[in-house]
């Protein structure tokens, strides 16, 4: 099946990620195999994932991206004949983040398992921070003040007598 190539990576799966791909349809199922072969043989490599999540990969199981097998590579155990192995973690669908929720579970995580992104955008910027000093308030144009004289109109608006 693979052209007698030994492959590169030992295979192993929580055991829930193998209910997952029991549930799974016909079609995502019969995918999920094929990428993970060549995951296996060092073919095809899943994206990073980052924050909470870093070290561990995702794979697009179908052309919509509605799937996900999230998965680490670990070194495997003394008995293989693998240095390292390919763990799958979970095979579940995107929607609502419902796979990450479920592996930052499986992981043993005790919050939802936050993005880089989520990381950065719940961040305070350092830029906004004040060394002791309060931060200036806008204040209404002097202008806008009464009792103090207001610019001169541009003396192109004025009409001719």
């Amino acid at each position: 099946m693979n052209g007698g190539q030994q492959p590169a990576f030992g295979l192993s799966f929580d055991p829930r990620a193998l209910t997952d791909l029991l549930q799974a349809p016909s079609d995502i199922r019969d995918l999920t195999l094929a990428y993970l072969q060549e995951v296996v043989n060092a073919q095809r490599f899943g994206l990073r994932l980052t924050g909470d999540l870093e070290g561990y990969r995702k794979l697009f199981v179908d052309s919509r991206k509605d799937w996900r097998v999230v998965y680490g590579v670990r070194p495997a155990p003394a008995e293989s004949t693998h240095q390292r192995e390919i763990h799958v973690v979970a095979i579940r669908p995107r929607a609502g983040n419902d796979v990450y929720d479920e592996v930052g579970r499986r992981l043993g995580m005790t919050r939802r398992p936050l993005s880089a992104r989520t990381h950065a955008a719940r961040s305070r910027s350092p830029q906004l921070t004040t060394r002791g000093c309060p931060a200036p308030r806008p204040a209404p144009p002097p202008s806008a003040l009464p009792g103090l004289p207001r610019p001169a109109l541009n003396p192109s608006h004025h009409h001719a007598r």
